[in-house]
Formats: C-alpha cells, structure tokens, sequence
C-alpha cells in the first residue's frame, strides 16, 4: 500500500519527478508542474505526501492555477453518497477507489451552482430584478399572502437572509424534509418568520430549492435541463448526476454529484469572472455579486489571525494570509469536507472532496488546507 502510494505521488516523467502530477485526460485540460506555476514544489509536496499518507478520510485534492491543473491526488476511503441516505442500498458507507473519472458528492456546493444558474437567468432578462418579491412567482400560494413573508425577495433567497425559523442542525432537520415532503416549496413558506428579511444570516437549503424552481418557471424547462445545456456543456462537463428525493425530483440544495477535475472547471470560470475559453457562460456582474461578502455567518476561519467568514449569492467569503498582507476567498462549501476555493490575486482554485459527513471536524481540517496550500505559493 505505501509503495502504491509512493507511485501516486512521485510519478516519473521526462525531465523531473514531480509530487501528485496531473494526468492527461480528454478534458481540456492543460498540465504544468508546481515550480513552473509560482509554487514552492517541496512543501507543496510535503503537504500533500501528508494527507496522502494521513488518516483522515480526504478521497482527493485538484489544484490549479492560470488555468492549469498543478496537483492531482486521489484516495480510498470511506464514502455514502446522499443518494444511501435515502434508502438505495447498502445504507452502510463502503470503501471507495477515487480516482479522476469518480464522481464525488458534492452536496451543498451544488447551492452555489443553483446561483449560477439563477445568474444565467437574470443576463437573458428573465429574472429582471432580485428585489422582486418570491409570492410573485408562486400565485398558487396567494393564501400565504402575509406583509412578512412578501417582504421575502430573491436576493434574500440568495443570501440565506429570508428570515425564516430555519434549523439544519435538528434530526430531522428541516433540509432532509424537503426530501420527502409533497410540496416542498409550500413547506419553506410556511415556515414561520422569526426575523426581518436581508437582517440575519440562516443556512437555509429551502431558499436555493425555491430557487432552483423558480429558475424552471422563468426558462420554460427543468432547471436540470439549464444546467445542462447551458453552464455544464460548455464548460466540456459531461459526467455529472444530480440525485433526486423520494419523489424522483433532483435535490437542488444537495444533490450534484461531479469529477473533482470538473469541480475544478467551476472554480476557474469564477476566477475567469464567468468565462470560458472564448465564451461568456455567467455574465461578468454576476459573478463579481455573487462573489460579494454580504452578511457575517457568525463564525471565523483558521489561522493564526483568523477573521470572519461571510456570504454572497450562495457563495462563501473569508480571507487568508499570504506573505506580508492577508487575500480574499471564496468557496463553494459541502457536507463533509467538499470544496471549490478560488484565490482571485492568486489565480488559483484548490478542491477537496471527502466523506466525514456531518463532521465539523474535517470542515475544519479542509478550511485550514486552503491556508497551508496558499502559503505554499511563492509568486
């Protein structure tokens, strides 16, 4: 097994031995090597010999950087797809081979995709105001009608700031719900309102389910058809699933499953401010608001100056200290140690997939990955 490992690492190519070398593969991406892209090559190495040898349960880590993949590392490990919580067997998390055709849960970083959508939306001028209230997409729901909850917009969905009473946190907490129920969009609006609209930040999967389904009403199609057709095709993805409740309906709050090389894909559209190649996928503003800290979370990131962790448009925002001066992130966050982080003044984008769901634990232990990666930049 170690000397397996040892291969994964150090695998020999003409010229040098380069730790954790990317793979060719079919995907568009181009290769270099980590002194080439501004990286110190030995701690860069260090760190991912580390979490390759290591116990923790992280099944891989992609990074790029000026649109290059760097670092390539992929593990077994314990893994239970969202889709066996929901009854598909076996209910038990097997040991799984990751490699770079697997794909992986993503769990809420799929929230973050939902934002992009609704970003497509709004640049074909079918959503043409985030101040617009959510009631006026839903006349069937006229009963609900209440001056609270028509206080309720889209951008409020988008921040997490709709003020509803809200916990993710219970069993069953109020997400897995949503799973089952016969009209979960009812369920979310009727949930009582516990603070003023755009005040208070509140992890909600309700609001992005709403408004995955808004973006349905508004394109014609099921969201998964624009999601498709409109952001995953051209960016060259064509392996993914989203997988769906118990009712057959994809879980748009928690459902996407991709390659980490695709999750990857995501993180350099954003660090391209919503192009790829020479196509304009995500309008340029969007992007830039999506990417906008909003409201605090309430909690700080790693570090030995740790500062708070805020909000955009279902994308997360903190900062990291590099050299002399601390830099901004963002992120796409999942359950169990999922992430996209791009680092705009470093043009990079680091990935992790794992399986602790549930675990604070390893969030932080991926967290605190960023910060070690970044440091490990020289230029």
């Amino acid at each position: 097994m170690r000397r397996a490992i040892l291969c994964l690492l150090f695998p020999f190519s003409a010229g040098a031995v380069t730790c954790a070398g990317p793979t060719i593969q079919t995907d568009g991406w181009e290769l270099s090597t980590p002194e080439a892209s501004g990286f110190n090559p030995t701690t860069l190495c260090l760190t991912l010999t580390a979490i390759a040898q290591g116990k923790d349960n992280i099944h891989s880590i992609v990074i790029e950087r000026h649109g290059k993949l760097v670092a390539e590392m992929y593990r077994s490990g314990k893994d239970k797809s969202i889709a066996r919580g929901l009854g598909v067997w076996p209910p038990f998390a097997p040991t799984v081979s990751f490699g770079p055709e697997t794909l992986h849960d993503n769990r809420s970083i799929g929230k973050s995709v939902i934002s992009l959508l609704v970003g497509i939306e709004k640049q074909q001028g079918k959503i043409a105001s985030l101040a617009t209230p959510v009631l006026d997409y839903y006349p069937e729901y006229n009963d609900l009608r209440s001056p609270a909850l028509d206080a309720i917009n889209l951008e409020h969905l988008l921040t997490m700031s709709g003020g509803w009473k809200w916990d993710e946190g219970a069993q069953p907490n109020n997400e897995m719900r949503l799973f089952w129920k016969t009209d979960p969009v009812r369920y979310v609006l009727e949930r009582p309102i516990e603070a003023a609209p755009g005040t208070k930040w509140n992890y909600n999967g309700g609001g992005t389910l709403i408004l995955a389904d808004i973006v349905s009403r508004v394109a014609g199609k099921p969201w998964l058809d624009v999601a498709n057709t409109e952001l995953f095709a051209p960016l060259g993805i064509t392996q993914w699933q989203w997988v769906t409740d118990l009712r057959g309906r994809p879980a748009s709050f928690a459902g996407l499953r991709l390659r980490p090389r695709d999750m990857a894909k995501l993180g350099r559209l954003m660090l391209n401010h919503g192009r790829w190649n020479d196509r304009q996928v995500v309008a340029e503003d969007w992007i830039d608001a999506a990417l906008k800290p909003r409201l605090s979370v309430g909690f700080r990131s790693p570090g030995d100056q740790p500062d708070e962790i805020h909000y955009g448009y279902q994308w997360w925002a903190g900062t990291a200290a590099w050299k002399d001066h601390r830099i901004a992130w963002n992120a796409g966050f999942g359950n169990g140690g999922q992430r996209i982080f791009i680092v705009p003044e470093l043009d990079l984008t680091l990935v992790v997939t794992a399986g602790d769901y549930g675990s604070d634990d390893m969030g932080a232990k991926v967290n605190r990955l960023l910060h070690t990666v970044v440091a490990t930049v020289t230029e």
